[in-house]
């Protein structure tokens, strides 16, 4: 298979998305920090290069944060022949997989957020490099944690107000505010 890559900009200004024609992994995995790549061979060898301070894996398409002060476009094409590189060698995303887990628990409310994020808000944040989990609800207010492009992207307030918010508010009337967990 002859691998192709491409890439696409992310309303975090600090990542890219950078999208292969091969699935990469099913679900989606977070490496936040270098540390918290052990596991992961290719998260690893990104992490060598001294501007990657993020990698986020997701179906066909890896995120990459950069640190503060590089450029993308003196970065960006090494990583991309890099992916490619990645891809094309069967560099692993995970040593272990990951099962991937869409069975829904809790009230008969809460199994509805959670169908509605995956269904509706999932796919859309996916398409800009990042990922929503559902964490919780409690008196009325859903908290979700972000990952990907959307951890610190300066437009995930207003994606989780404006969209996520006003979806689940529409479709759960019980839901009053939606939060994002820290991480």
């Amino acid at each position: 298979m002859n691998i192709s890559v491409y890439t696409e900009a992310t309303p975090n200004p600090a990542t890219m998305k950078f999208i292969v024609n091969k699935l990469l992994i099913n679900g989606s995995v977070d490496y936040a920090t270098r540390e918290s790549a052990e596991n992961s061979p290719f998260a690893k060898e990104l992490y060598k290069f001294s501007f990657v301070n993020g990698v986020f894996f997701a179906s066909n398409f890896v995120t990459v944060t950069k640190t503060e002060g590089s450029d993308w476009d003196d970065v960006q094409p090494i990583l991309k022949e890099f992916v490619k590189g990645a891809v094309e060698s069967e560099l692993k995303v995970q040593t272990v997989e990951q099962a991937v887990d869409v069975d829904f628990e809790g009230t008969e409310t809460e199994i509805k957020i959670q169908q509605i994020l995956n269904d509706y808000v999932r796919p859309a944040v996916e398409q800009d490099g990042g990922a929503i989990t559902y964490r919780s609800f409690d008196a009325g207010v859903v908290t979700v944690e972000l990952r990907g492009s959307c951890s610190g992207c300066p437009s995930s307030t207003v994606t989780l107000k404006s969209g996520i918010e006003n979806l689940l508010k529409r479709m759960v009337p019980e839901v009053t505010e939606v939060v994002s967990e820290a991480l």
